[in-house]
């Protein structure tokens, strides 16, 4: 389903640990800002966001972990 691809956040380009990192620091540093400006939704948009990422990358057994155990 294309819907389901659009929220796929098990790619490659996130492999690198730094790149999920960066992305779930930024969400949530964003989402501090929209709170200290009022923006109520917005941070709870951006807190979603980092929490689905973080469940997707870190708890969800991504299956492309094994590959990079296997060629480290």
């Amino acid at each position: 389903m294309v819907v389901l691809k659009f929220f796929e956040l098990q790619t490659d380009f996130f492999l690198p640990l730094w790149r999920r990192v960066a992305v779930i620091a930024v969400c949530m540093g964003w989402s501090v800002v929209e709170f200290g400006n009022g923006a109520y939704l917005w941070g709870v948009l951006f807190v979603a966001l980092a929490v689905y990422a973080l469940w997707q990358w870190f708890f969800d057994g991504w299956p492309a972990s094994d590959a990079i155990d296997k060629i480290e």
